[in-house]
């Protein structure tokens, strides 16, 4: 059943409710926490629908051929990694691409031998269940609220943003055209384009966007992407162009250390704090605390 079908359907379902109670029915649609039950429901199959959508238009460690750099930097790291997308492959399905030998989770220490170790993976996405959490938890109501991902590849954090929250703006930019094209696909393909636009830019040109955002997500951003200058030059960039006070600003790994291991001597303190999470809040069963404990969010002073 496409939109069209499904709008008719409810309206001829609304019509055959008598005028007496109609109201009361409405008043319900909108605050029934069955209907908010199955929209967050939904929210998740059309999250791993648009995973499997891409899985088909990319190679199993989701990279592109323009990415050169990134694969030589990987490949440079003195122990084995491997880059698998983490929106892209859960855990499960991880399992499965090793049993079938597309993957494997170990290599050997000394060829021809049993010895083995893991290999060490990284990812430059949130999975569905992190970002479940960063919307739905960690963020607050961004009803009207702007949000922008630097370096959105392949657009997790705007399609979560889309079905997660009420953010009227959902802004992504990313350097890499062949990513950029990925996601104006998808973006046409699920009829994100009232509230979800991308940028093929380098985010040191797009200093009206951090200008004006609510939220700014910055996940593994710069380091495999750039050297130590550039990567340099982006964050300086970054202080200075996010300043809107009470701005919220999201960064794996924490703003402290990608800054101690470029030596720069900042002090953060009188740029932004530290939001924590309440000891109460409900990890959930999907959440992997570790992943969590990553995720940092700090508000602009």
């Amino acid at each position: 059943m496409d939109l069209q079908q499904a709008q008719r359907t409810i309206i001829n379902l609304l019509a055959q409710v008598s005028p007496a109670t109609l109201p009361r029915v409405i008043h319900w649609m909108r605050n029934s926490s069955e209907i908010e039950d199955l929209i967050r429901s939904n929210a998740d199959v059309l999250l791993n629908c648009i995973a499997d959508d891409l899985r088909s238009s990319l190679p199993v460690e989701a990279m592109v051929g323009s990415e050169n750099q990134v694969k030589e930097i990987i490949q440079s790291l003195q122990r084995p990694t491997l880059h698998v997308d983490a929106f892209l492959y859960d855990d499960d399905t991880i399992d499965t691409l090793c049993e079938e030998g597309k993957m494997s989770r170990n290599y050997c220490t000394s060829c021809g031998s049993r010895q083995t170790a893991p290999i060490d993976f990284i990812s430059h996405s949130f999975s569905v269940a992190e970002l479940k959490f960063l919307f739905q938890q960690m963020l607050p109501d961004l009803s009207g609220k702007t949000l922008v991902d630097v370096g959105s590849r392949l657009g997790a954090v705007l399609y979560a943003g889309f079905v997660y929250s009420s953010a009227s703006k959902l802004q992504g930019v990313e350097i890499n055209a062949e990513f950029c094209h990925l996601q104006e696909r998808i973006i046409k393909k699920y009829d994100f384009s009232d509230r979800i636009q991308v940028f093929n830019s380098d985010i040191c040109s797009q200093s009206s966007l951090l200008n004006h955002a609510d939220v700014v997500v910055l996940n593994n951003v710069f380091e495999y992407f750039l050297d130590k200058e550039g990567q340099i030059r982006a964050w300086v960039f970054i202080m200075e162009n996010i300043k809107k006070t009470g701005s919220l600003i999201v960064t794996v790994p924490s703003l402290e250390e990608s800054l101690h291991k470029l030596q720069m001597n900042i002090q953060i303190d009188k740029w932004v704090e530290k939001v924590t999470l309440s000891p109460d809040i409900d990890l959930g069963s999907e959440t992997d605390e570790e992943s969590i404990r990553e995720i940092h969010v700090y508000r602009v002073l």
